[in-house]
């Protein structure tokens, strides 16, 4: 087991980050660690990294214990800060070279070169740090990260403020990583959750309100129960509410609508005999899919105005 957590608590003040939080990672799981704003995820990722004392509970990472072999848990971790902290006065080779130093790597300049050629950074190698596009950013983050070869990767939105072609190579760099390695990652970007996620753990204000595979998230509430339909002329909300299992029917134009349903009643055939009935053509049908940004979005809803 590379991750344990047991039943860790962290108190600012009396304001609690973190509630009793309990979860396990794998040796070679790709997991994504997701919450809204001020859910606690940074603070529980510092604390497994050993930058921050729990409150309470216990962390082992590799079967080394958090709080009492901090310097040893750190040689087992690779860990991406949310804010990257780069010397943008240093060139990148130079950065490379004292990160190397600071973990007393030997043949640094073999893994130096091996590094770089892994996260892409050839051709910019020899610039100055302050230089470079935020995406190389990243991958001189991601670089000094994984230059003393740990088994666990700590990610903490390692793709924020990154452009989409910038956010392929990341994401892809990242897949690549986590066939060999542990990889924990926080994110705000559904989508890449569901595509290199294989394990999806959720919290909202310092608990756990997911654990779940990606693939089986969308089964916490059951089957998709929404159809997006689209008319070529206006349709009546009243005929479409009469039909058995909707529950809801809302349009903005009264040709593009979206249909709430039982999920126990397919009223697809329904819809069509509707249209036939009403001299309507149906243009589009669409039976949405659950997603892990829908079972987010239930799982966080708060009574908040913000």
């Amino acid at each position: 087991m590379s991750i344990i957590v047991q039943n860790v608590s962290k108190l600012y003040g009396e304001q609690k980050a973190l509630d009793q939080v309990s979860f396990e990672v794998k040796a070679g799981e790709i997991v994504g660690f997701l919450g809204p704003n001020g859910a606690g995820k940074s603070t529980m990722m510092k604390i497994i990294t050993a930058f921050l004392p729990a409150t309470e509970g216990k962390v082992e990472v590799n079967g080394l214990d958090v709080s009492s072999d901090p310097l040893k848990v750190k040689s087992q971790i690779g860990y991406l800060a949310e804010q990257n902290p780069l010397y943008y006065d240093m060139y990148v080779k130079e950065s490379l070279h004292f990160t190397a130093g600071v973990y007393k790597i030997k043949n640094a300049k073999e893994r130096i070169a091996e590094i770089i050629q892994l996260v892409g950074l050839e051709k910019e190698q020899h610039k100055q740090i302050g230089a470079l596009s935020k995406g190389y950013k990243q991958r001189l983050g991601l670089a000094q990260a994984l230059i003393h070869d740990p088994s666990v990767l700590i990610l903490d939105e390692p793709t924020t403020g990154l452009d989409p072609n910038q956010l392929d190579e990341i994401r892809g760099l990242i897949k690549a990583i986590g066939a060999k390695k542990t990889v924990m990652l926080s994110t705000h970007i559904m989508q890449e959750v569901e595509a290199i996620c294989e394990r999806v753990i959720i919290v909202d204000q310092g608990k756990i309100v997911a654990n779940s595979e990606t693939k089986a998230l969308s089964e916490l509430f059951g089957p998709s129960s929404i159809v997006e339909l689209e008319f070529d002329k206006k349709a009546k909300q009243s005929s479409m509410l009469k039909l058995a299992g909707v529950k809801k029917a809302t349009s903005k134009d009264g040709l593009k609508w979206i249909i709430e349903h039982d999920p126990k009643i397919d009223i697809r055939n329904a819809l069509f005999q509707l249209a036939v009935k009403e001299d309507l053509s149906v243009l589009a049908m669409q039976q949405k899919k659950t997603s892990v940004e829908d079972v987010f979005k239930q799982l966080t809803r708060r009574q908040s105005t913000v």
